[in-house]
């Protein structure tokens, strides 16, 4: 087994990377939306583009109300499942949490929680955190992964 980013295991380790520093601001959950659907979308993994998008989405707009003032956002992909990770330099750790019915936030984590195979929260001994997510485990591969192939994106 092996950590592809270090926050949660996955095995065999991804092929395709993407990675993506943003500013905290409204305008950088789009960004990385976009950065989403356009990897997905060339890793052939169009299937789990929506939920993807919706999960990178709830991530980004955490870090952008409650993190630091810079997030990274990193995927990686065997051609099967989508590892993701958000890592911000902010104190908080985020927790789901019931919301009351006439609230208008406070679900993110849950539609995480709903969307993602697998998630969780990991701290970084140099401060802040990761958000990281897991999905389409229970997928078969269309593609076929040949290591030596492997893409990095960089935006």
């Amino acid at each position: 087994m092996s950590l592809p980013f270090g926050a949660a295991p996955v095995d065999p380790a991804p092929v395709w990377t993407a990675e993506c520093l943003l500013p905290a601001v409204g305008a950088s959950v789009a960004t990385a939306r976009s950065l989403v659907r356009r990897e997905l979308g060339r890793w052939g993994l169009d299937a789990l583009v929506d939920d993807c998008c919706l999960i990178v989405s709830e991530l980004a707009s955490n870090v952008v109300r409650h993190g630091g003032n810079v997030f990274t956002l990193r995927l990686g992909s065997n051609g099967c499942w989508v590892y993701g990770e958000v890592f911000d330099q902010g104190d908080g750790v985020p927790s789901q949490r019931d919301a009351d019915p006439e609230s208008v936030s406070g679900r993110g984590l849950l539609i995480v929680d709903e969307l993602a195979d697998d998630w969780g929260v990991a701290a970084s001994g140099r401060g802040g955190k990761t958000v990281w997510f897991l999905a389409g485990t229970g997928s078969r591969s269309l593609l076929p992964v040949v290591p030596h192939q492997s893409r990095i994106a960089v935006c």
